[in-house]
């Protein structure tokens, strides 16, 4: 096994190349950073004692009396992982007080309101100023409000002006600090839970406050997605850390990673500057992502050969549309000559993942931005790139037996080099984006054995698929992995079925190569001699994945 450094390194690696660009334009539009208040923050934690699991976290939050919860308010994840606090049982055993900073104290009897139903939430999100005094997501933070309604939990705006002044910050907090005390006058026996601004949180700002005006209460920090404590986890053994222990009465738990922090907050300070409620501008994030990989393969963008770099990738980079609705998605397949049928499963994948590439017109669809998606639509791009994009060179749209978004499904292909050739894409798809976002969850073959035992309804709603024809599915994919598929041939199957057996058998080969890699058993140049292969030639793609698999797999 890989040593700690080398683990942190190999796991890092793209991501914070990635992240370079984008901590480049965030300075250069809010050189805020700087100053000694959020300093303070960032120089307290930057180290832990241990790794906890969800629930060790959950019970310590159950017995506290004040739980103050950092909020990175550009970061949706973090208002919904107090919100995923509210359904947890074990809350239930006293009453909870939900204080945030997003209102300002003022506005109660508008809050107040809404709880008891007088008010809609258009009216709530207008008397409160949200637009003009908060200016961030509503969509994570109603679904939090809501959350907390529907528990029974009283709900309380904890700050006032300024907000637009550090000078200020600390009387936001002596005061944040007097109206939690109020609280725990009113609430005796209530579970308080705080989400306020992580840079409040460092222990000389709110919690040393409170501590003085609560001297015998029992208090907790939860920080969430600290970027010196991710850093660090990413060199644990573990698979994925979910929290650790920062010191007595502190911990952090890991929800986002820091390129998708920060690739929200680029994308909160795209749409103040063009002041603008309407889709954001996706396409700095993709090409930015699909940097990241190109750096982390360590390709030359500028070669003018397609042997062991891709020919002049910089004139390849895709169209990038955000919409959101998929209306204009309509439109555009419709106009390029998609099949019905390919249609019908491009909307869906929208719908379910938030974007889609679409290779044969070397585009992104962009509905909702989404981390691991477009991880994966930025690694099919360059896996097509890397190749010439010969989906592209075509001309025109392949009538597809089923819905395979990158495959170039020439006439030239049999059923078993269609099938391995998606097969193939899917897994450098997935292997690319656990590279660019290593908290997207490993798929593995005790995940194919888990759906065996689950019920029916919930296989068919897993899988997308009624229940006889999962079951099928299931059944090929574990003979196949056990290797007792005939030849390595291609299923007879068709339709969602087909697609769904693809998909899945190339994801389970993307979480071996990226395991193989983490163990260092592939080098990043065995990894970019994979994207430049060219699978489209008849033979090559089963030819390259039954010796893949054969190298990553060895049969005991």
């Amino acid at each position: 096994m890989s040593t700690t450094g080398i683990l942190r390194s190999r796991r890092s690696a793209a991501q914070l190349h990635a992240l370079a660009s984008v901590e480049r334009e965030i300075r250069a539009i809010d050189p805020a950073s700087g100053r000694k208040y959020l300093r303070d923050f960032r120089e307290a934690y930057r180290s832990y004692q241990r790794v906890l699991s969800a629930s060790d976290v959950r019970r310590e939050i159950a017995k506290a009396g004040t739980v103050l919860v950092g909020d990175y308010h550009a970061l949706p994840n973090s208002q919904r992982y107090i919100a995923s606090l509210l359904h947890d049982y074990e809350f239930h055993q006293r009453p909870v007080v939900l204080g945030v900073e997003t209102i300002f104290s003022r506005d109660q009897h508008i809050l107040d309101e809404w709880v008891q139903g007088e008010i809609e939430e258009d009216e709530l999100r207008q008397r409160i100023r949200f637009e003009l005094d908060w200016g961030y997501d509503w969509t994570p933070f109603y679904e939090l409000l809501s959350a907390a309604r529907d528990f029974g939990a009283y709900i309380y705006g904890l700050d006032c002006m300024p907000r637009e002044d550090l000078r200020k910050i600390g009387a936001r907090d002596r005061h944040a600090a007097d109206k939690i005390a109020e609280l725990r006058q009113q609430h005796p026996d209530a579970l308080i839970l705080v989400l306020f601004g992580e840079s409040h949180l460092a222990p000389e700002h709110l919690p040393a406050l409170l501590q003085q005006r609560l001297p015998s209460e029992s208090m907790l920090t939860v920080l969430q997605n600290v970027d010196a404590l991710y850093w660090l986890a990413a060199g644990e053994a573990h698979d994925r850390v979910e929290a650790v222990k920062v010191r007595e009465n502190v911990l952090c738990v890991f929800n986002a990673t820091p390129l998708e922090k920060y690739e929200n907050y680029r994308l909160c300070l795209d749409r103040w500057g063009r002041n603008d409620r309407s889709a954001p501008d996706l396409g700095p994030t993709l090409y930015n992502l699909i940097d990241g990989m190109v750096r982390f393969l360590g390709i030359n963008q500028y070669s003018p050969h397609n042997t062991t770099q891709p020919r002049l990738l910089v004139d390849l980079m895709p169209e990038v549309y955000s919409r959101t609705s998929d209306a204009l998605l309509r439109r555009l397949l419709s106009r390029k000559g998609f099949t019905a049928e390919h249609r019908r499963c491009l909307l869906r994948q929208v719908r379910e993942r938030g974007s889609v590439y679409l290779a044969p017109i070397n585009a992104v669809y962009v509905r909702r931005f989404g981390m691991a998606s477009c991880a994966e639509d930025a690694t099919r791009f360059l896996h097509q790139a890397c190749r010439g994009l010969p989906s592209l060179c075509k001309g025109k749209v392949p009538a597809q037996r089923a819905c395979l978004p990158s495959s170039p499904a020439t006439r030239a292909l049999d059923k078993d080099d269609a099938f391995y050739t998606s097969v193939f894409e899917h897994a450098l798809a997935f292997f690319g984006s656990r590279i660019l976002y290593p908290a997207r969850p490993a798929l593995r073959d005790s995940d194919l054995a888990d759906l065996f035992e689950i019920t029916r309804e919930d296989l068919e709603q897993q899988t997308s698929l009624p229940f006889a024809h999962a079951v099928e599915a299931l059944d090929f994919l574990t003979q196949h992995r056990q290797r007792d598929i005939p030849a390595w041939s291609a299923p007879d199957f068709s339709g969602h079925k087909y697609e769904y057996v693809a998909e899945q058998l190339g994801y389970l080969t993307g979480n071996d190569l990226y395991e193989a890699y983490l163990d260092g058993r592939l080098t990043t140049t065995a990894l970019r001699k994979l994207f430049l292969t060219h699978i489209e030639m008849p033979g090559t793609a089963r030819e390259v994945y039954v010796g893949l698999t054969k190298r990553l797999r060895p049969r005991a």
